[in-house]
């Protein structure tokens, strides 16, 4: 049977940050009501919702639907760690391909202040964490290992968030809207050696919803804009023990590759991404394992202005999550929604003329033994 078409209709999302007063169900409802105006459509027309997070609790899903008004369909809650979101949006894609929904809710919350500061919590049973390790000491050593294994210096490394908030300060959904410059980001408060505070994605709290759609209900509104899904693909991290190699995700690159033969085009011919910058150490490997350069050639990637604006491909215009932040489950839709602008021509100032084709990337969760738990690609192509 011939799979459906699945097209991203609208998109909304709220300004990332600290909203300590608000719950799970505060912080989406926002971007679900302007999700729905935004495709131009009414809560009664929804056949399923999918909603991502990490840290909400039980049926979170159904708690932002009862604010809304709405029941009776299915609602499927994600917990994928930082790729929750982008899981949810995995789901929605399939249904509607496999012809099970027409039109699906995607919503991607996260509420961290929940945690007052600090890293995140991980799982207590892993032996790893039981010996104290965190995610900023994870980026610290692969980011050791790239200066010792590259050409490569700790100027580099703040470069990347240089360029980021650059990008952020013209996001008005972005936590940080503010430039900074190289010494800056080198003489910010110490982290985990080398990274320092400004190589570090800001925790907070976010929401951001998409509507998916059929090809069948997509061309029956008339939606006047929107991107459709040349791929979606969703991995998990595969067990080695011993020796891996910290400078080539293996999840991230196997998933693109997946992505990139779903979609039929390669990374040459992507405008631009949302990939997961948690750290700045991280976007430098990702050039490599997404297939923007080959191996080895971040650094002059980099240097040589590839992954802004007028170069190669537009790496976060958004400002990515070292300036737009991190709200865990909310992320992987929050780029999304950056995408569904950007592919429309709705971005603003932070517009990537031309943009035709985009992709998103994020993946989530740290396992002693695996390179990631969870890792989610898509791959968007422009209907105007």
């Amino acid at each position: 049977m011939k799979k459906e078409n699945a097209y991203v209709v609208g998109g909304s999302m709220i300004r990332m940050g600290k909203h300590r007063e608000s719950s799970y169900p505060d912080l989406a409802v926002p971007a679900v009501l302007g999700a729905l105006k935004d495709a131009s459509i009414d809560k009664s027309q929804l056949g399923a919702m999918y909603c991502g997070h990490a840290f909400g609790g039980m049926l979170t899903g159904q708690r932002i639907s009862k604010e809304i008004g709405f029941g009776g369909i299915p609602i499927v809650n994600t917990d994928n760690a930082c790729s929750g979101g982008a899981t949810a949006m995995h789901l929605a894609v399939n249904a509607i391909e496999a012809g099970e929904v027409d039109v699906a809710l995607v919503v991607g919350v996260e509420r961290l202040t929940q945690f007052g500061g600090g890293t995140l919590p991980l799982v207590g049973e892993d032996p790893e964490v039981q010996q104290g390790i965190v995610m900023p000491a994870v980026y610290a050593m692969r980011a050791q290992r790239f200066l010792h294994e590259r050409d490569a210096t700790r100027t580099d490394l703040a470069h990347v968030s240089v360029k980021a908030r650059k990008h952020g300060r013209l996001n008005p959904f972005a936590q940080f809207q503010s430039e900074v410059t190289v010494e800056e980001v080198l003489m910010s408060r110490p982290i985990a050696d080398p990274l320092t505070l400004m190589q570090c994605c800001p925790t907070g709290d976010g929401a951001a919803a998409v509507v998916v759609m059929s090809e069948s209900a997509y061309r029956k509104h008339k939606v006047p804009a929107a991107m459709r899904v040349a791929a979606s693909e969703l991995h998990s991290g595969e067990f080695v023990e011993g020796f891996r190699d910290m400078l080539w995700p293996e999840i991230s690159a196997h998933c693109a590759q997946d992505a990139f033969e779903a979609a039929g085009f390669g990374a040459d011919e992507i405008d631009t991404v949302e990939l997961h910058d948690a750290f700045s150490i991280a976007e430098l490997v990702y050039y490599e394992a997404l297939g923007f350069t080959e191996r080895g050639g971040a650094v002059p990637f980099l240097r040589e202005g590839r992954s802004t604006y007028g170069g190669d491909v537009v790496v976060n215009p958004s400002g990515g999550l070292l300036a737009k932040g991190h709200p865990v489950g909310a992320s992987g839709v929050a780029q999304i929604v950056e995408m569904l602008w950007q592919l429309t021509d709705r971005a603003g100032a932070r517009q990537v003329q031309g943009a035709r084709t985009a992709m998103t990337h994020v993946t989530g969760g740290g396992i002693a033994g695996f390179d990631h738990g969870a890792c989610s690609i898509h791959i968007f192509e422009s209907v105007r």
